[in-house]
């Protein structure tokens, strides 16, 4: 049954919220489920590299002409004109969300604002949120999010968005949720795992999530190379990865980076957490060679300097921006773009081989109209890359990433307001 459109984007309704309490409940797994969990990296593991190869270097990139810019706008148009030139991958989660307390956050060894996979002890927090306290169902996953957001900002059919779901109500709900604001999605179902969950403890206007991966730890290459979900690849001419799936399938990241490089297309990465820089440094420095954009918050940014050693300080925003920036690059053809959210501080873009670091400052709201800040870096992503996919410059896609997070922030959770707002410029 479809959503009314009253609805905000992606909120699922209070009454199947609470007919979903007598649902049974997928946390209870069977115990030799093998769960990742960020306080214990050595739980993953992953081959290494057979072939390194040489080390890139970065091409001395300038400020792009006026033709290489009109190619640019020109070749953005066809694909926003195109059918599902985005292409989004990660892990499609079934948010339960709640206004929590800091005894709830103690008893279950979690920090106010953070991210982190769900180990045994966790577990018990999925149904704690739904029975104990007011809690709301939300289609999420990050990506997914973003994913929903640039959906929301382009004309119908122009974003796909892959992962792996249970054979169960809950991916049954997340379909139903998506299929209200237009997104397609093309799920690997697992019939024996259920569908990932996100439990969202909400205190002031911080957030504490804690993912249990379910099915969507079992996406593999297999799904993504299948007739019809490569010929989706081809079809695209943007990739957008949410950083979540570096922790699930990174050869699947490494085949959509490897395909963006080979034809010229648009290869976008947001590390998502400080945890994924830290405990999966491996495969996402595997895959930053494909990087065309690289989008991360202050808090990534930080914890990805300090894993690598970069010599510059962990608070030096613009520094970071540019070491990201100038890593080596595959594609040539085009530098890459980083850019680094600081919530109500100006977003920090850098570019390859530009000394300059631009900021663009944030039009910030009343703090009376915040109701929720939960996936306000998934609707930046979602409006800035729409830019990207619509050929705007970077001042107009870093724009529109900061009006969509202005009205996601309104809403409750990950969610955008409906009936549909059209983008204006702040300026």
């Amino acid at each position: 049954m479809p959503f009314p459109t009253s609805f905000p984007s992606g909120l699922i309704p209070r009454t199947i919220s609470k007919a979903l309490r007598s649902y049974c409940n997928p946390t209870n797994v069977a115990p030799s489920t093998t769960y990742l969990c960020a306080a214990v990296p050595l739980s993953y593991k992953i081959s290494p590299r057979q072939n390194k190869g040489p080390l890139l270097t970065p091409p001395p990139h300038s400020l792009p002409s006026a033709a290489a810019d009109r190619r640019r706008r020109f070749l953005s148009t066809m694909a926003a004109n195109k059918e599902y030139a985005l292409l989004c991958l990660e892990n499609p989660l079934l948010d339960i969300q709640a206004v929590g307390n800091e005894d709830l956050l103690k008893k279950y060894n979690l920090k106010a604002n953070d991210a982190i996979l769900a180990s045994p002890e966790h577990l018990p927090l999925y149904e704690e949120l739904l029975n104990n306290y007011d809690a709301k169902l939300i289609a999420g996953g990050a990506a997914q999010n973003t994913a929903r957001g640039a959906q929301y900002v382009l004309p119908p059919n122009s974003v796909v968005y892959l992962g792996g779901v249970g054979n169960d109500k809950y991916a049954d709900i997340l379909r139903d949720a998506v299929k209200q604001v237009g997104l397609r999605v093309e799920y690997r179902v697992d019939p024996k795992v259920p569908t990932g969950k996100c439990g969202v403890v909400i205190t002031g206007h911080n957030r504490s999530l804690c993912t249990d991966l379910g099915a969507a730890n079992h996406y593999d290459l297999d799904h993504l190379k299948s007739p019809e979900i490569w010929e989706l690849v081809k079809n695209a001419q943007f990739y957008y990865v949410g950083g979540y799936h570096f922790t699930v399938c990174p050869p699947a990241i490494q085949a959509l980076g490897e395909e963006a490089a080979a034809n010229d297309k648009t290869f976008i990465v947001n590390v998502s957490a400080p945890f994924i820089a830290e405990f999966f440094k491996e495969p996402l420095d595997a895959s930053s060679k494909y990087w065309d954009y690289v989008i991360c918050n202050e808090s990534e940014a930080a914890a990805y300097a300090k894993s690598h050693s970069l010599p510059v300080a962990e608070t030096d925003v613009p520094g970071i921006a540019k070491a990201l920036a100038n890593l080596p690059k595959a594609n040539t053809k085009k530098p890459r773009v980083a850019v680094i959210t600081q919530g109500t501080l100006p977003t920090v873009v850098a570019i390859q081989g530009q000394d300059e670091v631009k900021q663009y400052p944030v039009h910030a709201i009343d703090a009376s109209k915040i109701n929720d800040t939960n996936g306000a870096g998934d609707a930046f992503a979602g409006g800035f890359v729409a830019g990207l996919v619509q050929g705007k410059s970077l001042e107009e896609a870093v724009d529109m990433g900061q009006w969509l997070a202005r009205l996601s922030i309104q809403e409750l959770g990950p969610s955008y307001p409906f009936p549909k707002q059209t983008y204006q410029p702040s300026s």
